[in-house]
């Protein structure tokens, strides 16, 4: 039988619906019972004591907000009664001890990926075509419809038979189906990237998409990369070449540079493109899958549309994979600073170098500052559909995602676009934004992305697949199109946690070894936006 309500920590002053709970109802936890004084939505929270205004809601065993109103015990907790308030965290107090899990079933597991001359290994294996400034987008758009007409003949869609019904003014319209695969290349894909960067904005936005864009040339999914510059733009093409070799220096990868400035007519510009692509893209062809340990996934953890059951299912099941890796000697990635605000402490306190304690601390000030700058803050970082779903304040919602990072000692902190280097946990400064955030994860060495949601989102990336995990099964069945992984039976408690997250794990040996696609995939859900931080000029 399922039950009712949960604490999610001892210290805890409130209690999650984990079903409706109606107005007058007696629910019980542990040995003391509790009548529910308003009509509570599963998801959301109510008090387990009395609270005078000033209080303090404890959630996770930290500080989540502070009472706005006296709120009575069996109350929900809401925006009107309830307000931000986080824990102020000045240094390291101490450092955490780690007890690693027992991974012995895992250690001679492998996937099939591309062994690339560096080391890296990657899950896909990707040709990638991108301009270095928005000018170069309309190139762009005509070498990718050029490209995938002729590498990949695609089917029609139903959605174009439905289109041709409605002009022809007939109710049906069919197509002859084939299921063979009508890719000219089996191991290749041919990706394309636009942005509204490169220039306009100040010098340091347009050196840190170069840097970006390094970062998905060496990513271990790319094979190699043609790159389009007009040439007057702030971001040259020594300014990404430089941004390439410091990230590796003896990068081994084939990249085609065009500048149209110096390339003449379009046309010819094009014409030369297109032949110097598919020669490098049919030599990358060549390339094939071949076993290797799973210690060389480098998983990117992420959430978003996150709903009052993304911090006590889908969120610790990645948590629990993040420690698998760590004692596996893989790699994690936890990242969405505005997303861990409340929980700075116990973060830094898990950092192995002093310094690097200081760095995130320094990072998360600066970022909220900016913020503040901005006239806004962290905490109005929720938006109306987490709140809608139980996550009323940023720390409360902050506390769930930083679950996610499970329990294992952080190796290393990393800014915006600055590559991975260390096995283990690494947390990387990024936006909470679904897409600025994925996008980052990527160019900071990413081969695989893991997606939590309790809402529902089709993000994707063009090069990595981005796995969907579900917080609650309702969303699985109502949006199957886009959920590839559901955890939703943590909550009823017809799973544990340590067991979803070895399912999840072989879901992902499966999806790295391209044995499944992920909805996005299928969806051709490519996005890519490079997180601005400064403004327009």
């Amino acid at each position: 039988m399922q039950k009712k309500v949960l604490k999610v920590n001892p210290k805890d002053n409130v209690a999650v619906a984990l079903v409706d709970l109606a107005q007058g109802e007696t629910v019980t936890l542990g040995e003391l019972t509790y009548e529910i004084i308003k009509d509570t939505k599963a998801k959301h929270k109510f008090v387990t004591e009395h609270l005078a205004v000033g209080d303090s809601i404890i959630m996770y065993g930290v500080l989540v907000g502070k009472a706005s109103q006296p709120i009575r015990k069996g109350e929900v907790i809401t925006t009107e009664n309830v307000k931000h308030q986080s824990a102020k965290v000045e240094r390291k107090t101490e450092t955490t001890s780690w007890t690693a899990p027992n991974v012995d079933k895992w250690k001679d597991k492998t996937f099939m990926g591309y062994h690339r001359e560096d080391g890296q290994v990657g899950t896909e294996n990707v040709w990638l075509f991108f301009p270095l400034v928005f000018c170069e987008n309309r190139n762009v758009e005509i070498l990718k419809d050029v490209f995938e007409k002729e590498l990949l003949f695609e089917k029609v869609t139903k959605h174009q038979l439905l289109l041709r019904s409605l002009i022809n003014n007939s109710e049906t319209e069919t197509a002859v189906e084939d299921e063979r695969d009508s890719r000219v290349f089996k191991n290749i894909e041919v990706k394309f990237i636009t942005h509204q960067g490169g220039c306009g904005g100040i010098r340091q936005d347009a050196e840190a998409l170069g840097r970006l864009l390094a970062g998905y040339v060496n990513n271990p999914n790319v094979a190699g990369a043609t790159v389009l510059s007009l040439g007057c733009q702030n971001l040259q093409v020594q300014i990404f070449k430089d941004a390439l070799e410091k990230i590796s220096p003896d990068n081994k990868k084939p990249i085609i540079v065009y500048e149209q400035q110096k390339s003449g007519t379009v046309d010819e510009m094009l014409s030369g493109i297109i032949k110097d692509s598919y020669e490098a893209i049919k030599q990358a062809n060549e390339i094939e899958r071949k076993p290797a340990p799973i210690s060389k996934l480098v998983l990117g953890l992420e959430c978003g549309g996150s709903d009052g059951f993304s911090g006590i299912s889908a969120n610790p099941v990645l948590g629990q994979l993040s420690d698998l890796m760590a004692g596996i000697g893989g790699s994690t990635i936890l990242s969405e600073f505005p997303e861990l605000c409340g929980v700075e402490q116990e973060l830094v306190n898990r950092c192995v170098k002093e310094e690097d304690a200081e760095r995130f601390l320094q990072l998360m000030k600066d970022f909220e500052n900016s913020v503040v700058a901005a006239g806004s803050g962290f905490d109005m970082n929720p938006s109306p559909g987490n709140i809608k779903d139980g996550l009323i304040t940023d720390a409360m919602k902050s506390a769930g995602a930083a679950k996610k990072g499970g329990s294992s000692p952080i190796n290393d902190v990393l800014d915006f676009t600055e590559y991975i280097k260390e096995p283990g946990l690494n947390l990387l400064c990024t936006p909470g934004n679904d897409v600025e955030c994925t996008t980052a994860l990527v160019g900071s060495g990413s081969n695989v992305v893991l997606f939590t949601t309790g809402l529902g989102t089709p993000t994707g990336n063009p090069v990595v697949p981005v796995v969907k995990i579900s917080s609650n099964t309702s969303l699985s069945e109502r949006m199957p199109d886009i959920i590839d992984f559901n955890t939703g039976d943590v909550i009823t408690g017809e799973k544990s946690i340590d067991e979803k997250a070895e399912e999840l794990l072989e879901f992902i040996i499966e999806v790295a070894s391209g044995e499944v696609k992920t909805k996005a995939a299928i969806l051709n859900q490519n996005d890519f936006i490079p997180w601005r931080r400064g403004v327009s000029l």
